[in-house]
């Protein structure tokens, strides 16, 4: 169960071809304005995204290390068990106008090479030597981060070849080998733990937005604001990810007048009037909400809405579940606020929301349930990418690890 989020996924044929199609028409390019939709899918390109059919699926050529070599791009399925194959398909990112998600992916892999690179791996590692390697769950969950993981690795070395067993949003068992990379040894352990970093907390915040969105149905799961620095875009489609909404992004795609902003502008009516000129004034077009606290804040909002031309769409009701002594909430208050708001506007239930908590939250009939515990402080997900998986499994077995 949980929220229907429109069910946007592109194929990895389709993306991977475009890649190689367009890598060098990119480079010349740099100038020209950015494509909203190239932007959502990578955070990078520069042109519209095409689909392309799998039979159209090329061996490409590039220079690496000084020597032309073959680049196999991902095919269009993956086989799995009983020789079955699926359609690897991902959950598109979300819209972001500034973030760089290349260059997140830079940083990572530079903060960890510093100016010698990685000096175990060139000491102890052949350069044309070659391995495989799975990614092995270490914990019962959601994965997620696939799509980014793939990223990572062309990143390194475009020549690596990586297969999954499992696309981002199935579940994982522990002790379940859900993928594999076949490549340069050097390449695959300098990608491993920037790789690992990521698809850790992203499957973490999957798995808990999975598992909130279920308890919280019919209401939809938002994450907030209270995301790890820099790592906005990749927190959020982690949500997205796990089945999950998102919430607003950042400060620029939606008004959310909240309780500094009431005071500062001397009450929920200011507050609401002052939004409604400026967005008309400017001509722009987004969602305005507003936080309430109490049954009065309520009735001033729909008493200036019932009033006046606002551009207002949900009202935010800010810890009215009360925790009681038992460990139990009290909800009444919540409940009460939905029932007088009476569908005018889109709700939203804010203030103590645990796992154990949403169900309760949810079937008080508001819109939207708003936890920042999805994203700030989530527990990863452990996973693992072992060279010699009987042995990993075979240590896992003794720590209860797998």
């Amino acid at each position: 169960m949980g929220c229907n989020l429109g069910g946007t996924i592109i194929t990895w044929t389709k993306l991977y071809l475009f890649l190689a199609l367009h890598t060098k028409e990119k480079k010349e390019t740099k100038k020209q304005q950015r494509c909203s939709n190239c932007y959502m899918i990578l955070g990078i390109l520069r042109h519209p995204f095409q689909a392309v059919a799998p039979s159209n699926l090329l061996i490409a050529s590039s220079r690496c290390c000084s020597r032309n070599r073959l680049v196999v791009k991902m095919t269009a399925t993956t086989n799995v068990k009983l020789g079955k194959s699926i359609e690897s398909v991902i959950i598109k990112p979300p819209v972001h106008p500034t973030y760089d998600l290349k260059g997140v992916i830079k940083l990572a892999l530079s903060e960890d090479a510093g100016d010698k690179g990685d000096v175990t791996c060139l000491a102890t590692i052949p350069t044309e030597m070659e391995v495989e390697a799975y990614f092995l769950a270490k914990d019962d969950g959601i994965v997620a981060g696939i799509a980014l993981a793939e990223m990572i690795f062309n990143e390194v070395d475009p020549t690596l070849k990586v297969e999954w067993f499992r696309k981002d949003g199935d579940n994982v068992v522990r002790g379940l080998k859900f993928g594999k990379v076949h490549g340069r040894a050097y390449s695959i352990v300098v990608a491993e733990r920037v790789v690992l970093n990521f698809m850790q907390r992203m499957s973490g915040i999957a798995t808990l937005t999975k598992a909130m969105a279920d308890a919280a149905h019919p209401a939809c799961i938002l994450e907030t604001r209270k995301t790890a620095p820099a790592l906005r875009l990749v927190d959020k489609w982690a949500v997205l990810i796990g089945g999950g909404q998102n919430h607003r992004m950042g400060l620029f795609d939606m008004v959310m007048i909240k309780d500094n902003h009431i005071s500062i502008a001397g009450g929920v009516s200011n507050a609401l009037k002052s939004v409604d000129l400026y967005l008309k004034k400017n001509n722009l077009e987004m969602g305005v909400e507003v936080e309430t606290r109490t049954f009065e804040e309520i009735h001033e909002v729909l008493n200036y809405a019932s009033q006046n031309k606002t551009f207002l769409s949900r009202i935010m009701l800010d810890n009215m579940v009360v925790p009681q002594p038992d460990g139990d909430i009290d909800v009444s208050m919540l409940k009460q606020a939905v029932e007088l708001i009476n569908d005018k506007f889109e709700t939203e239930a804010s203030g103590n929301v645990t796992l154990e908590t949403v169900h309760k939250i949810g079937q008080t009939g508001v819109t939207y349930i708003s936890s920042g515990a999805l994203t700030h402080s989530v527990k990863a997900l452990d996973i693992s990418l072992k060279i010699d998986t009987e042995l990993a499994l075979e240590v896992g077995r003794r720590t209860k690890r797998a």
